[in-house]
């Protein structure tokens, strides 16, 4: 899980300054924020796992799905900072990251594991 996590931040990092050198520091900011939109619900979802896996009697699927339910409300929450406080959001980068962010596992899928 800290690989996948690990992955996203480093592909909203590359996709930040990609956005910033096409777009500027306002497509950076939006490119960072879209990024992280995606990044911190899962670091906190797959801690949540991680805990709930080291409790005797294991993790079960309520904790999946509430953690996913936590998940998504904390991504669409942040969504709704983002816009609230950050009134110079360039829509492109900001989808365009969270949707890189979000599908960035993909890479992990390909990589050899050691």
């Amino acid at each position: 899980m800290l690989r996948i996590i690990l992955m996203q931040l480093v592909t909203t990092v590359v996709v930040a300054l990609v956005a910033g050198g096409l777009g500027g520091m306002s497509a950076l900011w939006s490119a960072a924020l879209g990024g992280l939109c995606c990044a911190i619900p899962n670091g906190l979802f797959a801690l949540r796992l991680h805990m709930s896996t080291r409790k005797p009697g294991g993790a079960n699927p309520m904790t999946f799905f509430v953690g996913e339910f936590i998940k998504i409300a904390t991504t669409l929450a942040l969504f709704g900072a983002v816009v609230w406080l950050y009134r110079d959001v360039h829509w492109l980068a900001f989808v365009l990251s969270f949707i890189a962010v979000l599908k960035s596992y993909i890479i992990l899928l390909f990589k050899p594991r050691p």
